[in-house]
Order: C-alpha cells, then structure tokens, then sequence
C-alpha cells in the first residue's frame, strides 16, 4: 500500500507531462496551417480542343512555374511565407484534380509540381465555363483550409462557353466577387477564337479586386504566361508584370 503511494504521484507526473506534450504538440500543428497570403485555385480547360500534347504542355506549364525560382520566391516573401494550392480540370465536368496544398517551401512547391505532372488526363467534349466556376463556388472555395488574405481563381482555356448552361457566366462570376474572389484569365489564343478570346475573357470571365487577363500566344506560350500569372497573383502586386517578362526572356 505504502509503494503504491509513492507510485501514484510519478504516475499522475508523467501523465501530466505526456498531456502537455500532446496539447503542444496540437499546438505545433494548428499554428503550422496559420494564415496564408494567397489561396489559389488554377482551374485548366481539357475539353475536346485539347489534345494529347496540349494537355502535356499545360500540365508540364503549371509544374514547371511551381519550380522556378521567381515563383518560390514570391510565395516564401509574401507577409506569411506561404500559399494554398489547388487545381481543377474542367469540359463537360469539372473535377478537383489536387485539393488544397499548403506549399511553403521550395520543397512543397516541387511536391505539388510532381503531383500536377502524374495527373491522369480528363476527357471532355465541351467548355462549360459557367459550370466550372459553380464547382468551384460550392465546393473549392467553402474548403479553404485556412485564412487567406486574398483568394484567387486562375482560369484558363482555348474556347469559349458553349454548354448552353442553367445560369449566365457572370452571374456566377459575380457571385465569387461578392465573395471576396478575384478571378483571373490565361487565354490561350490558338484557332479559330484567337482573335476575339481575350475580349471574352474580360468582359465575361475576370473579376474582383485587382483582377486582369494575361494572354498565351498559343498553347506553346503557356508556360511563359502561367509562370508570369503566378508571379503576379502570388506577389499580389500586376508591378511584378514587368520583372517577370525580363527574367522569362
């Protein structure tokens, strides 16, 4: 009896410094998800205009931005040192290709860009844009793991809407602005609708604080455009437009 005196006190000791270390440890874990300065959704069109080698040459666009060194360095100087990334392919349907990532390094940042390059390529016939940026009202945007001080869709395609949809792109459009949501546009002027996409993209897709329209000449240019957008929407500052176009020449 008397041993088991002397024991319950140690007992009780070392619970209580286990406890405590897992309450720290919970801690540790909270703070490690914090705020972070942008939330970005790159949302990629795979309709049917998008073959084999296009798809390749988005997906190898997209991992090749999270990589350069322009890009790390504009999330890891940003006032919290990181961003949330995810990604959705989008034709008839839009599918979340990556949920969110919390990418604060230049280890993260390579995690993901490999992530984007084993994608599985979506099929799809038609670009229903309205229907993407639904999805991504109801179901990206509400998910957001963390505080963000500025979210921000990425939208980017060859076409414009042709799926006859329920409800007018602007409608949802405006809808993610009332949210707080800037959208931003990356057409890619190839075929047919090169020469009136952009015009397109301005008036029906790009809204919010600070948004703009960034065009790619052509699939090929992608990687050049979605890199300088990164930049931008990252840094939170179109200033950064310039320095961007003289490191990717």
């Amino acid at each position: 009896m008397q041993e088991r005196s002397r024991a319950g006190p140690c007992v009780q000791f070392v619970a209580s410094l286990t406890v405590m270390s897992l309450a720290a440890s919970g801690i540790a874990r909270a703070g490690a998800v914090g705020e972070v300065d942008t939330a970005l959704v790159v949302s990629v069109d795979v309709s049917n205009s998008v073959d084999e080698h296009r798809y390749k040459l988005q997906m190898e666009g997209i991992a090749q931005a999270l990589e350069d060194p322009a890009v790390v360095n504009a999330i890891l100087n940003g006032p919290q040192g990181g961003i949330l990334f995810s990604m959705m392919t989008w034709a008839d349907r839009p599918r979340i290709a990556i949920p969110w990532q919390r990418v604060s390094s230049a280890e993260d940042a390579a995690a993901v860009a490999l992530r984007v390059r084993s994608l599985p390529r979506q099929g799809g016939e038609f670009t229903c844009v309205a229907g993407m940026l639904r999805n991504i009202s109801d179901k990206v945007v509400p998910q957001i793991p963390a505080k963000a001080l500025r979210v921000i869709v990425d939208v980017s395609g060859d076409g414009r809407e042709n799926c006859n949809p329920e409800e007018p792109i602007e409608a949802v459009r405006d809808e993610l602005v009332a949210a707080g949501v800037t959208i931003n546009g990356l057409p890619i002027l190839e075929g047919d609708k090169a020469a009136t996409l952009e015009g397109w993209y301005r008036e029906h897709v790009m809204g919010g604080p600070g948004a703009f329209v960034l065009p790619a000449d052509g699939f090929k240019d992608f990687g050049r455009a979605i890199r300088q957008k990164f930049v931008i929407e990252i840094s939170a500052s179109r200033d950064r437009l310039r320095h961007a176009s003289a490191e990717a020449e």
